[in-house]
């Protein structure tokens, strides 16, 4: 969460302000920069994003939507999502390391149920990175199973989720 500052000059949380736009195919070597230089695929799980990229032809292809700040951090990428909808899966979703633990992920979570909504889906599935899995539970995923190992590129066992997507009556 960001931060700002009450009347008593303590801190108050307060969501990052952002704005979710759609990904165009210039946004490529940007997304894969925050791939790449994530900290959440150090030490053994660094062959999983070894040469990885997010290239203009997946962007046009998929529904990717890019978190940009604004105000202060106008325009800066802040995290992204790609939805894919046949067969329904959150494929990437990355929040820059500098941007954790301000609700930039809960929106693009948020963003990307809408969408999924607006396309028919009544759920999405997520194979998710080990250590993201705590996140995607608190977002409102449940597990429903696990992807086993596929060396060379996956040394190891992922977690599956699924989110259910809200109607709009349900959402409250």
């Amino acid at each position: 969460m960001a931060s700002r500052m009450t009347g008593r000059g303590r801190r108050a949380a307060g969501p990052a302000p952002v704005r979710i736009a759609r990904a165009t195919a210039r946004d490529a070597k940007r997304l894969t920069a925050m791939v790449r230089g994530s900290r959440a695929y150090e030490g053994p799980y660094a062959p999983m994003i070894a040469g990885y990229r997010v290239g203009p032809d997946y962007i046009e292809a998929h529904e990717v939507f890019a978190a940009l700040g604004e105000g202060p951090e106008e325009g800066a990428l802040l995290g992204f999502y790609a939805l894919l909808l046949g067969p329904a899966e959150l494929d990437l979703m990355f929040v820059a390391d500098r941007a954790q633990g301000r609700g930039i992920g809960r929106a693009l979570v948020a963003h990307m149920l809408d969408r999924a909504r607006e396309a028919g889906l009544d759920s999405v599935r997520v194979v998710s990175h080990p250590p993201s899995e705590g996140f995607y539970l608190a977002a409102g995923a449940r597990r429903t199973g696990t992807v086993t190992a596929r060396p060379p590129a996956v040394h190891w066992d992922r977690p599956e989720l699924v989110f259910s997507v809200p109607r709009a009556d349900d959402r409250g």
